[in-house]
């Protein structure tokens, strides 16, 4: 299993709205950048992401599940970018801001800090785990 970090504004989808897709899920789509969509194309079936609201929150709130994996996205004219399927694992406990990922040392290393408008990051098994524990998992 791998594990990712995708970003969504709250005010277009919200933990809330993934929450209430239910066990179906929901797709991923509007990704428009090839390093982000390279990320999802490596994205399996079963593979966890953390859910992050960015803008003001800036925090990770959740955990979704890869129910789907990359095919053509629906919303792209061009026909050059594609989308997976997610849906809802877990809420965090507690939220894990961005500030307190900056703040651990341990966390330097992550694509979240060095690649910051990155909608889709990888995250290495030693920081998924430190970021569960800091959430309350």
């Amino acid at each position: 299993m791998q594990y990712w970090l995708i970003k969504s504004e709250p005010s277009s989808w919200s933990w809330q709205d993934q929450l209430d897709a239910g066990e179906g899920g929901t797709h991923w789509d509007g990704v428009r950048n090839y390093q982000a969509s390279n990320n999802m194309k490596a994205m399996k079936k079963g593979d966890r992401c953390f859910f992050y609201h960015s803008v003001k929150e800036k925090s990770i709130v959740g955990i979704v599940e890869v129910i789907r994996e990359y095919y053509p996205d629906h919303t792209d004219e061009k026909g050059r970018f594609g989308m997976v399927d997610v849906k809802a694992v877990q809420t965090m406990p507690s939220p894990v801001s961005l500030a307190q990922i900056k703040a651990e040392e341990k966390l330097g290393n992550l694509a979240l800090l060095r690649q910051s408008r990155l909608s889709v990051v990888p995250i290495d098994p030693a920081s998924w785990e430190l970021i569960c524990e800091m959430g309350g998992l």
